[in-house]
């Protein structure tokens, strides 16, 4: 399973589990809490489901295999499990399309898609795409309501990092003092960064909707604002 968000593989877990087959579990070691803390509660409330999970640190024997990673990683797995049955999966992340007549409330939602999860999840925004001539200012103001983040000394360490990195090659940033805005065709950003590019009309963005590291669009006219991290999957894990 992926770790990069908390119970990132339930969704997994859940489809092997209500289709009746057993599955043996290799968490990530940056999530290794939460499932196992809710399949021993499943246990407690039904001994009947145990026959169904087992968790292991190696994955030997199985008919079919569920792997996520990074691309570089993924390629490991093709030579793995090519044989077998599969779902592989690779690096993914969200664009969103800004218009300029965005609300404040809007801003404040993308403002959500972009840092919930500390922007690790392949649904958090990491590439904006704005109109020429678009003004800033309301946006870089509504990440203010994470500044906290600055209060986290991983997350601190990359902003700075990242900061340096754009002050020694004298490259053009925005920051409110805890993300950083930079003009990049890489839709792909690091921790505390958030790339832009700026277009002439919606049209030329249409190869987004083709890309196939592009999981998710945001925007007027795409996923609305603040809602796509609440997929009946993510209520679920929100339940749980």
């Amino acid at each position: 399973m992926a770790g990069n968000i908390p119970l990132v593989g339930f969704h997994d877990f859940l489809c092997v589990f209500i289709s009746g087959h057993k599955q043996t579990i290799k968490p990530s070691s940056k999530d290794a809490v939460l499932l196992k803390h809710f399949v021993t509660k499943m246990f407690e409330w039904d001994t009947n489901c145990k026959p169904y999970i087992e968790f292991a640190e190696m994955l030997k024997g199985c008919d079919a295999y569920i792997a996520t990673g990074s691309n570089k990683t993924g390629r490991y797995f093709e030579q793995y499990f090519g044989k077998y049955p599969n779902i592989i999966r690779c690096n993914k992340t969200s664009v969103a399309v800004l218009k300029g007549d965005e609300t404040e409330d809007e801003l404040s939602k993308l403002s959500d898609d972009i840092h919930l999860y500390f922007g690790l999840g392949c649904r958090n925004v990491t590439k904006l795409y704005v109109p020429n001539q678009y003004d800033f200012v309301a946006l870089v103001r509504s990440f203010d309501k994470y500044n906290y983040f600055g209060d986290h000394n991983k997350y601190k360490n990359n902003y700075d990092y990242q900061l340096s990195l754009a002050l020694l090659n004298n490259i053009y940033y925005m920051t409110n003092g805890a993300t950083l805005l930079i003009e990049n065709e890489q839709i792909f950003s690091a921790i505390s960064q958030v790339n832009y590019s700026f277009y002439d009309n919606i049209e030329s963005l249409n190869f987004l909707e083709t890309n196939v590291d592009v999981q998710c669009i945001v925007g007027k006219g795409f996923t609305p604002f603040g809602q796509k991290h609440k997929s009946p999957v993510c209520l679920i894990m929100q339940m749980v």
